[in-house]
């Protein structure tokens, strides 16, 4: 009888909200249970489910009040279509690499390495650290904690050879990250409209660094031993262009290093036409069979701007990164980050700092070379026998990346789409390409989870190869 008196009261209370004002104030409880001669319990029943059902809220102390209801109605923005005009650049869609997948699937996309490949010990005491020292509530110097610009340069200078001058720590601009690094070097050296040369394939957010800062983007052909340098002057001429884009070291996404002696080719060439070699170091700490030598380390005239990131192999939350740049062309880099972010975290540069200089940090590149090792060569042998019709032209010697290329007339969209279906993720590789693609090709990571599961992914893309040719 109470559930049946407690509704009659909710319903008529519903046709007196709906009279009722937003905001309006209900009776007092003692008021209901007067009128409706009912009983304290079986009022608050029915005011409970007026309240469930978003009718009416109740402030403590105050009183019950009708809420205000809000009609839904469809958005309209077409007048910013008007105000924005035409972007700039074409606005390219999110990289398959920074896809979130269930963790069930084989994922081969990513470009970060698992979390068992990272330094967690040695970040999460760090980072402690920083939270109880004055990084935590100081503001840092725009380019960067001097420990910190002192570490970099002293890196980069243990490359250097006898004879050339090493970096100064004030040559050391520290940056959240080498993704705003680009950005900032592609605007400050470049210039909107102006030609940037790249190699061709190459890293996707430094394409898409270049559509933002409005650079006019001409692909270098870069082969497994790098860039021709007979092409690259014949591009430096063609186009007038003063910067060049390249990773000499574990290139992303086809794992090349240039050949022994291509560095001093390329950086003559460079040299030659006044212009910049933009190196990016990307995966210095992503070593296996080989050690990077950076080309920066054989310049002390300012014509290498060298990029160099500890977000992948400190922590994907410590977005930290650097450029060593020297002249006037640090200065414009240095004005350009001042307008974008003032300043980089110091609780973030400080945890950073504090992970390189442990111990622990070699004892865990060492570490880091082996797995790396050992995940690689069970991804090729993977691929090899179950999907033999993905070629793989070279097995790199670092970084986190096979690059296989299919047989003519794949259909990649349908290739991965199939591959997704049964839990393999697969990146297609045509966002690695500035210009259009000189093929089909895929880009699998082999530093990702599960690495056990690699052998059934590889069959899985081996039979959704063999479907997409049927």
């Amino acid at each position: 009888m109470n559930n049946d008196s407690s509704s009659r009261i909710a319903t008529r209370l519903r046709e007196w909200i709906a009279a009722a004002a937003p905001g309006a104030r209900l009776p007092s409880t003692r008021s209901l249970v007067a009128e409706y001669q009912a009983s304290p319990v079986t009022v608050q029943k029915a005011l409970q489910t007026l309240t469930a059902q978003g009718l009416i809220e109740s402030r403590p102390g105050v009183g019950t009040f009708v809420r205000a209801v809000r009609t839904a109605r469809p958005s309209d923005y077409g007048w910013q279509t008007a105000a924005l005009r035409s972007p700039r650049a074409p606005l390219p869609s999110a990289s398959t690499t920074m896809r979130d997948v269930a963790n069930n699937a084989i994922a081969f996309h990513s470009g970060y390495p698992d979390r068992e490949l990272l330094p967690e010990r040695l970040v999460r005491a760090a980072l402690t650290r920083a939270a109880r020292g004055d990084a935590a509530l100081s503001r840092p110097p725009a380019a960067g904690l001097p420990e910190l610009q002192s570490w970099f340069a002293r890196e980069l200078g243990a490359s250097t050879p006898a004879g050339t001058t090493p970096p100064n720590p004030s040559d050391v601009v520290v940056l959240p990250g080498s993704q705003s690094g680009l950005s900032s070097i592609f605007s400050a050296l470049a210039g909107r409209g102006q030609p940037l040369l790249m190699e061709s394939p190459t890293y996707w957010g430094a394409i898409l660094a270049a559509a933002q800062a409005g650079v006019r983007v001409v692909p270098v052909p870069s082969g497994p031993d790098g860039p021709d340098p007979a092409e690259l002057a014949r591009a430096f001429d063609e186009t007038g262009a003063r910067l060049f884009y390249a990773q000499p070291n574990y290139a992303n996404p086809t794992g090349a290093q240039w050949a022994p002696g291509r560095g001093e080719e390329v950086l003559e060439v460079v040299r030659g036409k006044g212009a910049f070699l933009v190196e990016d170091d990307w995966a210095h700490d992503f070593g296996i069979t080989t050690s990077p030598v950076p080309v920066a380390s054989r310049d002390d005239s300012g014509h290498v701007v060298y990029l160099r990131s500890l977000t992948k192999s400190v922590s994907p939350a410590i977005r930290i990164a650097a450029v060593i740049a020297r002249g006037p062309a640090r200065e414009r880099i240095l004005a350009d980050r001042a307008a974008e972010s003032m300043y980089v975290s110091g609780l973030l540069q400080a945890a950073a700092l504090d992970v390189v200089t442990q111990p622990g940090w070699q004892t865990h590149l060492r570490s880091l070379r082996h797995q790396l090792q050992s995940r690689r060569d069970l991804l090729v042998t993977s691929i090899r026998e179950h999907a033999p019709q993905a070629h793989i032209d070279q097995v790199p010697k670092g970084g986190l990346n096979l690059w296989a290329r299919l047989p003519d007339g794949t259909d990649l969209d349908r290739l991965t789409r199939d591959c997704e279906s049964r839990g393999v993720i697969i990146a297609a590789g045509r966002e690695w390409f500035p210009a259009e693609p000189a093929g089909a090709f895929i880009r699998l990571n082999y530093s990702g989870s599960n690495p056990g599961a690699f052998p059934e992914g590889a069959r899985i893309i081996g039979e959704s190869i063999e479907r997409n040719r049927s």
